[in-house]
């Protein structure tokens, strides 16, 4: 139902001159379409890796490595915990199921949380947590890497939910993408040596859902985009990059995917601080570089569609966290992407 303006709650005007809705989460007010360049929230040490964006609740979802918790951030940049659970060690890739009415969120153990890691799970734990969208409720827990305990490191890390509600779940430390079906039932979509990265690299990384019929997958270590096939994931291959004017186009580090339409994907490089636009005229056989923005050096990680009109980027800072530096990072910023 189309909603009055009288109905907006709040407007407030915040640094730049940008004008913002402020709306409870809980209200049914339509938020205004000018959108934020930027949000910047200060949690010390968050250090999240995943994002999405609740249209109906009017907040991002961030994880977090070092504190396990999803948490929620307005506009007006307050964060607070949405989801928490003592089997979240580090909450990772998130995927906000609309339809379904849940949030998916990849869980690992890389090690940061001081409170919840352990010698059983540090580097080996590949799982995806279920919680209720709206109330935050855990539904779920569903442990993948146990699917193939012989290999010796597992790291559950992103998700995508396909149009029968089906969930696949890349492993970035094993050739691996599970897939969990609409009854919580876990199995090896697909297994292949060929797809393993080495020792303490990322294989494996980002995945979406085209609907016309696969999967598309960043696989880090290498700067690869591989499609796989739904109906037959073994004939997966490698999307050919084709060169954009005088430069190859070069996708080293490529973490988050977003499908903005079958043909259409973005991609964010988190050592290179960029995402880049992608553009296919074969169902992804090939892909062309479209545009590009530069995000500097704040290791962007992953992408969310706001409003159906923008999408916004996660600047994660993963890798001052990777470093050890001190002290920790303070502020993190989701930016509005433009080309």
């Amino acid at each position: 139902m189309l909603l009055s303006y009288s109905r907006l709650t709040c407007l407030g005007l915040l640094g730049g001159g940008l004008l913002l809705a402020a709306c409870d989460k809980d209200s049914d007010t339509t938020p205004t379409t000018v959108l934020p360049a930027a949000v910047t929230f200060t949690k010390p040490g968050l250090y999240p890796e995943g994002m999405q964006y609740d249209d109906d609740r009017h907040h991002f979802l961030v994880s977090s490595q070092t504190a396990g918790a999803v948490g929620q951030v307005n506009d007006s940049a307050q964060y607070k915990v949405f989801a928490d659970d003592p089997q979240l060690i580090s909450s990772i890739g998130l995927h906000l199921d609309v339809a379904g009415g849940r949030l998916l969120v990849a869980v690992s153990d890389p090690g940061y949380n001081a409170t919840r890691t352990s010698a059983a799970t540090k580097g080996k734990l590949a799982a995806v947590a279920i919680f209720n969208r709206v109330t935050g409720t855990k539904t779920g827990y569903v442990d993948l890497g146990g699917l193939r305990p012989n290999y010796p490191a597992h790291f559950a890390n992103d998700i995508a939910v396909d149009g029968d509600g089906n969930a696949y779940v890349t492993d970035s430390y094993a050739p691996i993408i599970y897939k969990i079906d609409t009854k919580g039932v876990a199995s090896v979509f697909l297994e292949d040596p060929s797809l393993q990265a080495p020792a303490g690299m990322f294989g494996l990384n980002g995945i979406v859902y085209n609907p016309n019929g696969y999967l598309l997958v960043a696989k880090s270590d290498v700067g690869a985009l591989i499609k796989v096939p739904l109906d037959s994931p073994s004939k997966f291959a490698q999307v050919k990059l084709l060169a954009t004017g005088t430069m190859a186009l070069n996708l080293s580090g490529d973490d988050g995917l977003q499908l903005l339409d079958n043909a259409t994907l973005l991609a964010a490089c988190n050592a290179q601080g960029q995402v880049y636009r992608l553009a296919s005229t074969d169902n992804f056989v090939t892909v062309s570089g479209t545009g590009s923005f530069a995000t500097g050096a704040v290791y962007p990680t992953t992408l969310g569609r706001r409003a159906g009109q923008a999408s916004y980027v996660l600047y994660s800072h993963l890798d001052s966290l990777q470093a050890m530096l001190t002290p920790p990072v303070k502020q993190f910023q989701l930016t509005k992407v433009a080309f």
